[in-house]
């Protein structure tokens, strides 16, 4: 159960976003959850400083595909800072739930552990939609502006990465 708003953020201890560019993949299965967390990631970057010319969308059919989607978007862009993984699983009758939720976070965990770019796993892995819609900007906040608030601070940390090679 949250405990905690997942929108809460101390700007005054988030880097500036204004000289970083972002790719956000976005699933589109449970699109009112996933568009409600792209929504709450996009504020929350222009909030910090973010430009909306350094933001990059990118669609997939569902959660599985943000794989594919995401290390596509870390090879077609160099530029890019950080990326975001953005979708909604809901637990239904069948085991389907369990392998999707499995694939998704060691493929995100394997992007960032092969590549140079940050993704940043923003998937909601809810037993009912009323848990998704509490995290996707209702009484739980937005798992989307938690998710550009990691970017944002994992940009930055890639930033300083490169100061000390």
């Amino acid at each position: 159960m949250a405990t905690t708003n997942l929108s809460a953020y101390d700007k005054e201890t988030i880097p500036n976003a204004k000289d970083f560019r972002f790719g956000i993949v976005v699933s589109e299965w449970n699109p009112d959850i996933t568009n409600g967390m792209f929504q709450g990631a996009f504020d929350a970057i222009l909030d910090c400083g973010g430009l909306k010319e350094n933001i990059v969308r990118w669609n997939v059919p569902g959660s599985f595909e943000l794989i594919y989607g995401c290390k596509k978007m870390t090879e077609s862009f160099e530029m890019l800072d950080a990326v975001i993984a953005i979708g909604s699983v809901i637990q239904g009758e069948t085991k389907h739930f369990d392998y999707v939720c499995e694939a998704v976070a060691q493929g995100i965990k394997d992007l960032n552990v092969q590549g140079d770019i940050p993704v940043v796993f923003c998937v909601l892995t809810d037993n009912t939609m009323q848990q998704a819609i509490d995290r996707s900007g209702g009484k739980h906040g937005n798992k989307g502006t938690e998710a550009a608030i990691a970017a944002i601070k994992m940009a930055q940390l890639k930033k300083d990465a490169k100061f000390y090679k």
